[in-house]
């Protein structure tokens, strides 16, 4: 099964979209919370010439042993200064369209003195 990903520069910006104040080459960390016992999985969007995703890590937060959730964090790195879009979708492997989506806008910065 193939998913296609969406084109980040299309999707509308909504009014609850973060704003995130970074500097280029330093990392910056997202967390989400994903439950995948019901077959849920984030699935980041971005241009790569822009940003890079540096590690992917799930800790399982819950208490019995049937039950998969947890917190996922994304460690990103803003390649270039500017605005950066960063999108999130939460997939469930049997839908086609995305159950939800959580959008950044990253605004990079370079280094004072670089």
């Amino acid at each position: 099964m193939t998913t296609s990903k969406p084109d980040i520069r299309s999707i509308p910006e909504p009014h609850d979209c973060r704003v995130l104040a970074v500097q280029v080459g330093h990392p910056f960390v997202i967390h989400l919370w994903e439950d995948r016992t019901r077959g849920e999985l984030w699935v980041p969007s971005y241009e790569a010439a822009s940003l890079t995703l540096l590690s992917d890590e799930f800790l399982r937060i819950a208490s019995n042993n049937a039950v998969e959730n947890g917190q996922r964090t994304f460690e990103f790195q803003a390649v270039t200064p500017g605005s950066h879009r960063l999108v999130f979708e939460k997939r469930m492997g049997w839908k086609f369209t995305a159950e939800d989506r959580r959008l950044f806008q990253i605004q990079a910065v370079n280094t004072p003195g670089s």
